[in-house]
């Protein structure tokens, strides 16, 4: 029997997950090439290691070693078992987290020895977001932004997607974490239209 391509398998893995649990996974489909390569602009070598939340089916972990990522400064934290095993897989030189955002507080830095690019300690250069803000309950949300600051160096971002053109990040989060929010590009053709938002600390909060 003649194997699918590769996206038509991602899309069924994809859809299977759905059916199970719908308000995890936030969408209908994967997110697209195109929404990968505004998610990760911002990203080169240079920026060090890498954390991403929730990267399902891979879009963006190749969009990410595409831009010149060693697989070696990514750290994938993944909680759903299918998706975190294929990750294994297609990455191997990634160091792939089976768990929770909500837990990102407890979650350890990058590997010993990595490119910091910052050389200021164990934080990550970036985070890249594919979580489905908008279906997570508040505090869950506060938790994941708190915690992934935790990890971040001052002025480094986390990029996050949206299917609405508004920050996911209700304002109460942000002006009580001091971050601020800023548009960086959208894709239109992904399924559905999806908008990318960089979050920061705001100058002057450590």
């Amino acid at each position: 029997m003649t194997s699918l391509p590769a996206p038509v398998r991602e899309f069924a893995e994809f859809a299977r997950t759905w059916l199970r649990s719908p308000r995890r996974m936030g969408a209908i489909a994967p997110s697209g090439p195109g929404l990968a390569r505004v998610i990760t602009a911002g990203i080169s070598r240079s920026t060090g290691p890498v954390l991403e939340l929730g990267p399902g089916t891979g879009v963006f972990t190749r969009a990410l070693v595409a831009k010149g990522v060693p697989e070696e400064n990514l750290t994938l934290l993944e909680r759903d078992p299918r998706f975190a095993r294929r990750l294994r897989t297609q990455f191997p030189g990634a160091r792939v987290i089976s768990g929770c955002a909500t837990a990102l507080d407890e979650m350890p830095g990058p590997v010993s020895g990595s490119d910091s690019g910052s050389g200021s300690g164990p934080c990550f250069g970036a985070v890249v977001s594919g979580l489905p803000l908008l279906s997570l309950p508040p505090a869950d949300v506060r938790r994941i932004i708190s915690g992934a600051f935790t990890h971040l160096d001052a002025g480094r971002p986390l990029y996050q997607f949206t299917y609405r053109p508004v920050c996911p990040v209700p304002r109460d989060v942000l002006r009580d974490l001091g971050l601020e929010a800023r548009l960086t590009g959208f894709s239109l053709r992904n399924l559905p239209p999806a908008w990318v938002y960089a979050l920061r600390r705001r100058a002057g909060r450590g």
